[in-house]
């Protein structure tokens, strides 16, 4: 396994004399293919990987996030990129841009963090499907305390995706699956308008579909109560295509 470390990784960095503890993604490729992670920073955090960058079959990389940084990461695929980083993706896509700007285009598998901003808080993460699938994804905690469960969609919805929810490549090969929100953009898809608590927004033989296939992954928005997962101190393992569970 190729592993890719970043110059100014730091596993513990010292502010005004206390030690502040990283916490360490690794994005695996395990795909047959080559992919371009996204990666999108919120509440003005830093942007890891400079937004997106790309991973051939069997490498990795890892990036360091303060206390508090929250993101998401995805999955590209079907990319082309001038000298200048200039291009689409099939899928994924970010702005026409290697280095995303914004976060991917629906249709993406999603991997979702909140990191904690003390030491005796916890991390939330989850893997949603809210906007879509592209290509299997997963979470590993590593070392850390407290639940600490495996979270991901290791299940090809791309085989299996109803006619109606496929998205074809010029080939006609399915390179995504649609969510019924963005099929149909109705309400009772969507959980909005008149469907837009837990109370009037349930699951839909589609969402019932994913959360049968990824039983650990969000299914559609409210999906909370098997979907969302926090463990304390860890780093954390994302891993695009993996074929087994954890």
């Amino acid at each position: 396994m190729e592993i890719i470390m970043q110059p100014l990784l730091l596993l513990s960095i010292f502010l005004s004399g206390a030690q502040v503890l990283a916490t360490v993604f690794t994005l695996e490729n395990s795909c047959s293919y080559t992919v371009w992670p996204g990666t999108l920073s919120g509440n003005n955090g830093t942007v890891l990987g400079e937004g997106g960058f790309l991973l051939s079959p069997g490498a990795s990389v890892q990036f360091a996030a303060m206390p508090g940084w929250s993101g998401r990461f995805w999955a590209r695929t079907g990319c082309a990129f001038d000298e200048f980083g200039n291009g689409r993706c099939v899928t994924g896509d970010c702005g026409s841009t290697l280095k995303c700007i914004g976060g991917g285009t629906p249709l993406v598998s999603l991997a979702e963090f909140t990191v904690a901003g003390g030491i005796s808080d916890k991390d939330f993460y989850d893997v949603s499907l809210v906007d879509g699938y592209n290509v299997g994804i997963g979470i590993k905690p590593t070392g850390g305390a407290g639940d600490c469960q495996y979270a991901g969609c290791i299940a090809d919805l791309n085989v299996n995706c109803p006619p109606e929810l496929r998205v074809v490549d010029g080939d006609g090969a399915v390179v995504a699956c649609k969510s019924a929100c963005d099929a149909f953009n109705a309400p009772e898809f969507c959980c909005t308008g008149d469907h837009a608590t837990p109370a009037t927004c349930g699951p839909t033989q589609f969402s019932v579909m994913f959360k049968a296939a990824c039983p650990s992954a969000y299914s559609y928005a409210y999906d909370d109560a098997s979907s969302t997962f926090t463990c304390s101190g860890s780093d954390y393992l994302i891993t695009f295509c993996r074929t087994n569970g954890f």
